[in-house]
């Protein structure tokens, strides 16, 4: 499954929680990569993700805990 992160509307984003939670949650991002995602998603642009669709229940979940708007592309 394929997930465009929109925005995060945290007050106070904690970026390392998202970076981690990216690394989580995709099938093919690494540290490295999900910190310059986060990056990119705090400055406002959105982010492309794909996601194991047997990981799809809980990583929508952790998106939520994060105050991070999604939306799913396939």
């Amino acid at each position: 499954m394929k997930l465009n992160l929109l925005s995060c509307d945290s007050h106070r984003p904690d970026k390392r929680a998202i970076a981690k939670c990216i690394v989580e949650i995709s099938s093919n991002i690494n540290a490295s990569l999900a910190n310059e995602l986060t990056e990119i998603l705090l400055e406002g642009d959105p982010v492309d993700i794909e996601v194991e669709d047997k990981n799809s229940g809980s990583a929508l979940r952790s998106l939520r805990k994060l105050d991070i708007d999604y939306e799913i592309i396939e």
